[in-house]
């Protein structure tokens, strides 16, 4: 199939390295795939992205070409331009204005699509990446489908409209799926199809048993990621238990601070924002001993989806610790994970040391993690799934 993929930036910035494997495996699967981003912003940070720099069509959201493409379209149909304005129109004056400003990317994205011979447009995020896909579709007739999160079903950005004029509406866990549902999604145009990823060769990684125990928590410093609940729990963990935070982010200098009111210096590491292979290396190599998340639910819908930092862990054989918030108890349920309450000290502290003391525990808990996420989350039987949907199987 030819398919256009329309992203929030991909394949620029940090910020959604969890479709690359969606992408590559599409490509490695035959299909000829085009990403359009939104905004582009930011350089081709992960080496995976390189791949896709010949496949994308990067032009900003405001500029000489995107006007005249725009204009084309106009011209050329005005009667489904004005229809594809009115899809847009809303009494929501935030959503407005971010529709409108999208809106000639839109008819640019149309005109462009029918030129490359698209079959399907899908676009990640029920937001604007989604306004801009649905304008395309209206002017150029090109199917269209959307891949919803989390946040951007709580923003409610016209996702009833949206879900009626996709072919699906795509949701990447049940808890996206319910919410969808709040907000008015119909039933029939709706499924769960989780974000896949890439399973690595052979057996489970052999992890370098040693006197420190290591932990690593793979999270941008952000509200959601709950890391000074971590940092707190470290203060109740024995001295060999160490923590290294894989990430970047606004709240990087508040943790360092609360390390050092802690005296974690020499216990707690940052590694900054590492490059997607390094942190795969930091797996395949047995460097760390568990992955743990302490996510917490922010309230009106703002909590995690289903994290791939946990899922690409789980893929390696590792056991994971993670709070019991958003989708994550979907993933690490009938034990394939330790579920704690957020905002817990405590109980990350508490499910830590027991993965320490029970070696049969964190046996069990990584077979039972890694047979999850073969039977459900492989990359390669995601993309199959997605281009059954796209040649027109039924949803639900």
């Amino acid at each position: 199939m030819r398919l256009a993929y329309v992203t929030s930036s991909l394949p620029h910035g940090q910020g959604e390295a969890f479709i690359l494997p969606e992408v590559l495996e599409l490509v490695r699967q035959g299909h000829e795939v085009w990403v359009v981003p939104m905004y582009p912003r930011g350089g081709l940070v992960h080496g995976e992205a390189l791949q896709l720099r010949d496949r994308a069509v990067v032009q900003p959201l405001v500029s000489r070409e995107v006007a005249l493409g725009a204009l084309r379209e106009f011209l050329r149909s005005p009667a489904r331009a004005l229809q594809a304005l009115a899809l847009l129109l809303t009494r929501n004056p935030r959503h407005l204005i971010k529709n409108l400003a999208v809106y000639p990317k839109g008819l640019w994205l149309g005109g462009l699509v029918s030129r490359l011979g698209v079959e399907h447009i899908h676009a990640h995020w029920a937001a604007t990446t989604a306004s801009m896909a649905m304008v395309a579709s209206e002017v150029s007739g090109i199917p269209f489908s959307l891949t919803a999160h989390r946040w951007d079903v709580v923003e409610n950005n016209l996702l009833r409209r949206k879900a009626e004029r996709a072919r699906f509406f795509r949701c990447i866990s049940e808890k996206t799926l319910a919410m969808a549902l709040e907000r008015g999604v119909p039933r029939e145009k709706t499924l769960v199809l989780h974000l896949g990823v890439y399973l690595p060769e052979g057996k489970p990684a052999n992890r370098l048993e040693g006197e420190v125990f290591t932990l690593l928590c793979p999270a941008a410093f952000v509200p959601i990621k709950g890391h000074s609940y971590l940092i707190e729990a470290m203060r109740l963990l024995p001295e060999r238990v160490h923590l290294w935070l894989a990430g970047e982010g606004e709240l990087r200098p508040k943790l360092e601070e609360q390390v050092r009111a802690l005296g974690l210096e020499k216990r707690v590491r940052f590694l900054g924002a590492l490059p997607h292979e390094r942190l795969l290396d930091l797996y395949r190599t047995g460097q760390v001993d568990a992955v743990v998340l302490a996510s917490v639910d922010l309230g009106d819908g703002l909590n995690e989806g289903i994290p791939v930092a946990l899922i690409e862990a789980m893929a390696f054989g590792y056991p994971v610790v993670a709070t019991a918030t958003g989708g994550i108890p979907e993933l690490l349920r009938d034990g394939a994970g330790l579920l704690v309450p957020d905002k817990s000290p405590e109980a990350l502290a508490e499910a830590i040391l027991r993965l320490i003391q029970d070696k049969a525990l964190r046996e069990g808990v990584s077979r039972k993690g890694y047979l999850r996420v073969q039977q459900e989350f492989a990359v390669e039987k995601v993309v199959r799934a997605l281009v059954e949907l796209w040649r027109g199987a039924r949803v639900g």
